[in-house]
């Protein structure tokens, strides 16, 4: 059990022992840097002209700095363990001054900013939001950088159900979907017997399914072991206290609705209008997460999820009043990594290769000598 309560927090701290022995040993790109290059651009320009036409949704500006008394930066897990990065404006003397944070990704901002844009039902925003997370272990799959498509969409109460959730994980998925045959159109390097396309149907496996199929196993070893039986899984849930005392990840309380009974099976309650899109990356052979996403938290919902996790404080802040008094709008909404994707999509063995960003010397040393090139 000591295992299970270590794995449910974020990536962990690992060692470069490890990440050696799981990096492949016989890689070679598909596509030289260059042609890397145009891949990632014409994957952008196909993912967000899909998201928009899929989802009906617009592009907005979104912030790199908040307010920290504003409440809506992400802090991705309950427990404390990834803490932004703040500092001090002291602007004219410290008469008006500001405390700002670097977001660690828009997951509230955006609810906030449906009213801002006045979106209606059916109608909703994307973001091409760039993060950093200082608290990653920086392995082939983990960077301080952070780029995402954030995304919002209003919904109706009538839509706060499952089936409106896996509707919409359907969509997200034929956008990557259609955007893989654009690429091996495009660039026919990218087609390899080694590594199988990407199925064109998800599976859906809520997280206590998986949990009765691999009840011994830590959460990452539980997906690792699903996705040998389905390579792309969206599973179910995630935040809820499932039945071996541990929720599969401790997902924050105040934006995605873990907490609401949304399925039954073989005579048990199931619960939560959320999840994860994880693959099975056949570069680097492990789990490999592309997205989470959920149902948004209504005003009773909040205040229950913020008692079971011991926060009720944040019902101070504007962000969480903002819900408290039906002031912004109900939704749904996620984030898809945008080097995350592109590594599954384009064949690369670490996100270096698709993503300019800060690695240690000794990571770069070991990619080298298995033919791994990060970008710098």
């Amino acid at each position: 059990m000591a295992d299970k309560k270590a794995d449910l927090a974020g990536p962990g701290i690992g060692n470069y022992k490890d990440v050696e022995k799981v990096l492949p040993t016989d890689y070679t790109s598909l596509l030289n840097p260059k042609d890397t290059q145009r891949a990632i651009t014409a994957a952008k320009e196909s993912i967000e002209a899909g998201l928009c036409n899929e989802l009906n949704l617009m592009r907005v500006q979104v912030p790199l700095i908040v307010d920290v008394n504003s409440g809506v930066n992400d802090y991705l897990d309950r427990d404390g363990s990834r803490t932004p990065i703040q500092f001090h404006i002291s602007n004219d003397y410290d008469q008006n001054p500001v405390d700002a944070q670097v977001v660690q990704a828009a997951t509230k901002w955006k609810r906030v900013a449906l009213k801002q844009f006045n979106m209606k039902a059916g109608e909703g925003l994307y973001t091409d939001m760039h993060a950093v997370r200082k608290d990653y272990f920086l392995d082939h799959d983990h960077s301080a950088y952070v780029d995402q498509w954030d995304w919002e969409r209003v919904m109706t109460v009538k839509q706060r159900n499952l089936n409106y959730l896996k509707d919409t994980v359907k969509k997200l998925w034929k956008v990557l979907y259609e955007t893989e045959d654009m690429l091996l159109h495009e660039f026919p390097k990218l087609k390899s017997k080694k590594y199988p396309r990407m199925p064109k149907e998800l599976e859906f496996l809520h997280a206590e399914e998986i949990l009765d199929k691999f009840p011994d196993l830590p959460r990452k070893q539980r997906e690792t072991a699903i996705l040998q039986e389905y390579p792309a899984v969206f599973i179910i849930g995630i935040g809820w206290t499932l039945e071996d005392g541990y929720p599969h990840e401790m997902r924050a309380a105040d934006y995605d609705d873990w907490v609401t009974p949304s399925i039954v099976k073989k005579g048990k309650q199931m619960h939560g209008l959320n999840g994860d899109i994880l693959v099975w990356n056949f570069v680097t052979k492990r789990r490999h997460e592309l997205s989470s996403m959920g149902i948004r938290v209504t005003k009773d919902t909040l205040k229950t999820q913020l008692e079971m996790t011991g926060q009720l404080d944040f019902l101070k802040l504007p962000y969480h009043k903002a819900i408290l008094n039906d002031e912004i709008p109900l939704s749904i909404g996620g984030g898809i990594g945008q080097s995350r994707t592109y590594m599954y999509l384009l064949r690369k063995a670490h996100l270096g290769e698709v993503s300019v960003t800060v690695w240690p010397k000794k990571l770069k040393d070991i990619c080298a000598k298995k033919n791994i090139f990060v970008l710098e």
